[in-house]
């Protein structure tokens, strides 16, 4: 990484209006002092004009303006506060990559650090909606170079203009989104409301106007208005699933590697596809080889991988508009399954192909999770892990002896989080019923700890998922992620294919 980001002083800056010129910190112990006359002066000019005019609008931005507007219909008269989130120090003076608030970025299609949404309440009791950006970097007082945050150190941002054009709002400058704010919200006839959690500048300057409850309100709101997806989602989701493919393909053609190294072979695998084909992965690789695949998110990844054990790779891309897939495939890492690792994985199977079929408009959200515990439980009971003499299905079920095995839910919403909606109100969720244009996960699972006295010891250490992306369409469900084979002999036939 370049070092002397920046020199401790900006020496003779051309201040405006007469203010004190502005201070770039620098490196306690970086290798040049003072700014001489003619290096500031030289800085200053020979810059060609980069204005960019005429830009297409981004392709989401008539969705986030259809999104805002049943925002502001909910919320009449007040004032809507949504940041998308600060930059955050990873280690002294290098940060860690930014990723903006999901609420901002389904509202705006705006991924940049330290901006804001704000919709101030007009008489007609609908909004007036500014974003609140920073403008391109100062070239007349040197932060273009001088500062650390500085284009000529991080890149070239969007003057307020061309945001203006890309994303079809007005734009202002951010650094009197603040005090401008706080003014505003003197008027004690006006309530305002903020996604808390991202701005800790904002919430202190209107601290004396926020109601904690309120702003709980509003994040669940927004957290709902994510539930069922416009038709431009479904296409970034699609986008989404079909890396998430080619990476898993990545991973079956290089497993040979990873035998020869570890778990961190798979995981650099995976994430080199979703850098090329979107922006990161949309949440922490889980590459669990052998025992480790009883550990729902072993993300250390840093285990060997073994012929004769399975993998259990999990795993998502997330495309360059921050929606994410999100899938699961349990791998003989010999291309085989051995005879019980394909009777445990053929019953987790069957239990996924159960939840799915249970995914359905006018289905409770619980059906498809209900269905896939179901076969579950009937095959531990088949197994004699569950002692058939005591407990019949129903009451396992009941229960929920089946979870010490089966663990953990079934399924998630997915969206531009990898839990999406998470913060939505019970009862338009997980208490709701499936309507077209939800996404959500299938995806069971069995899992038999290495130390698990009360099953036979050739069981201990198998762990097996099964996780497809699945859209609600209008007559049932389509399968996103299908792309990649699920069933056992089809899984070893592709893993033969790639050898």
């Amino acid at each position: 990484m370049t070092e002397d980001r920046t020199p401790a002083v900006a020496e003779n800056p051309e201040a405006e209006g007469g203010e004190e010129p502005p201070q770039f910190k620098g490196r306690k112990n970086g290798l040049y002092g003072e700014i001489s006359d003619e290096l500031s002066a030289s800085m200053k000019s020979g810059w060609a004009d980069t204005e960019l005019h005429g830009l297409a609008p981004i392709a989401q931005a008539g969705y986030a303006a259809e999104r805002r507007a049943k925002l502001s219909a909910a919320h009449p008269g007040v004032r809507l506060v949504v940041p998308a989130g600060n930059l955050r120090v990873r280690s002294n003076d290098t940060d860690y990559n930014f990723r903006a608030a999901s609420e901002y970025v389904h509202l705006t299609g705006d991924q940049t650090e330290d901006a804001v949404l704000v919709g101030e309440p007009t008489g007609d009791a609908g909004h007036e909606f500014t974003l609140y950006l920073l403008p391109r970097s100062n070239r007349e007082n040197g932060e273009f170079w001088l500062d650390g945050h500085g284009e000529l150190w991080v890149g070239r941002r969007h003057s307020l203009s061309e945001q203006e054009q890309l994303l079809g709002l007005p734009a202002r400058d951010v650094r009197q989104a603040a005090e401008e704010l706080a003014e505003r919200a003197k008027d004690s006839t006006v309530p305002t409301r903020i996604v808390r959690g991202y701005d800790a500048g904002l919430e202190a300057a209107l601290a004396d106007v926020l109601d904690a409850d309120k702003d709980a309100e509003f994040k669940e709101f927004l957290s709902g208005l994510r539930l069922v997806k416009d038709e431009w989602e479904i296409g970034e989701l699609r986008a989404a699933c079909d890396a998430t493919v080619n990476g898993f393909t990545d991973v079956v053609r290089e497993l040979g590697r990873a035998v020869a190294t570890s778990e961190r072979w798979i995981e650099g695998t995976f994430w080199r596809r979703a850098r090329v084909e979107g922006n990161d992965v949309g949440y922490g690789t889980i590459a669990a080889a052998g025992p480790h695949a009883t550990t729902l998110h072993w993300v250390r990844n840093d285990g060997d991988v073994r012929p004769g054990e399975l993998l259990l790779l999990d795993a998502g891309v997330e495309t360059h508009t921050l929606y994410t897939a999100d899938v699961t495939r349990t791998l003989p890492i010999n291309g085989s399954f051995t005879e019980l690792q394909r009777k445990i994985y053929d019953a987790v199977y069957d239990a996924q192909e159960a939840g799915i079929a249970a995914v359905k408009p006018g289905a409770r959200f619980r059906d498809f999770h209900e269905a896939s515990q179901r076969v579950l439980a009937e095959r531990l009971l088949a197994w004699g892990l569950l002692d058939a003499s005591v407990y019949d299905l129903e009451k396992v079920l009941e229960l929920g002896l089946q979870r010490r095995w089966t663990l953990h839910g079934t399924g998630h919403m997915l969206g531009l989080d990898v839990h999406d909606c998470a913060h939505s109100r019970r009862e338009e969720h997980v208490d709701a019923l499936l309507v077209p244009g939800m996404v959500l996960t299938v995806e069971p699972g069995l899992y038999f700890q290495q130390d698990d006295l009360t099953v036979p010891e050739e069981y201990r250490g198998i762990g097996v998922r099964i996780e497809d992306d699945i859209l609600v369409t209008a007559d049932g469900n389509e399968n996103l992620s299908a792309g990649l084979p699920r069933r056992s002999d089809e899984v070893e036939a592709w893993m033969a294919s790639l050898a």
